[in-house]
């Protein structure tokens, strides 16, 4: 995959580039106004919502964590733990998140974080040959291997998604991606 240069990089397609990983940046004007930031860029980039994942910060027993996965469901909190080997997980709050990573909410990138969290990637993420993610910007999307994804934040792959509709959604997990 081509690496396509882009003005004002942000500290993760720096962190790509000094990792020498292909990538591709995508970039489209955000609407403000959009209910979900994820969403918005599966359906303005034109790509399916299970290729497009979100980077949500949570609390586990009492450290921030790092979970991605699609924007075509939720992250399962249970499972989250699960593959951390905690206890419990919640949603970390707000401006706990983008204190940690230097990112805003929309914009929270899974490379390049300020302090270098725990991560897990949904497994799905291994069944494409590229995804994407934020690249710290809202309006501005990473496309790279999965594999690279896994590699470049020391993740672990598990099955911390979940189909939105299959389940209700649990108090605390409703976010915005």
């Amino acid at each position: 995959m081509p690496k396509k240069k882009t003005a004002g990089g942000t500290p993760a397609t720096v962190a790509l580039d000094a990792a020498a990983v292909p990538f591709t940046v995508h970039e489209y004007v955000h609407d403000p106004a959009a209910g979900s930031y994820g969403a918005e860029a599966a359906e303005v980039l034109g790509i399916p919502p299970e290729r497009v994942f979100k980077t949500l910060v949570a609390e586990t027993d009492g450290t921030l964590a790092v979970a991605v996965v699609p924007v075509s469901g939720q992250l399962d909190l249970k499972a989250l733990a699960a593959a951390l080997g905690t206890k419990r997980a919640a949603m970390a709050e707000p401006a706990a998140a983008e204190r940690s990573t230097g990112y805003v909410l929309g914009g929270i990138s899974p490379l390049g974080q300020r302090r270098k969290l725990r991560t897990v990637v949904d497994a799905t993420a291994l069944g494409h040959p590229t995804i994407y993610v934020s690249a710290g910007r809202r309006g501005m999307e990473i496309e790279l291997a999965p594999a690279d994804l896994v590699r470049l934040t020391n993740a672990k792959t598990w099955a911390i998604g979940r189909s939105q509709g299959r389940e209700e959604l649990r108090e605390g997990e409703r976010t915005r991606p």
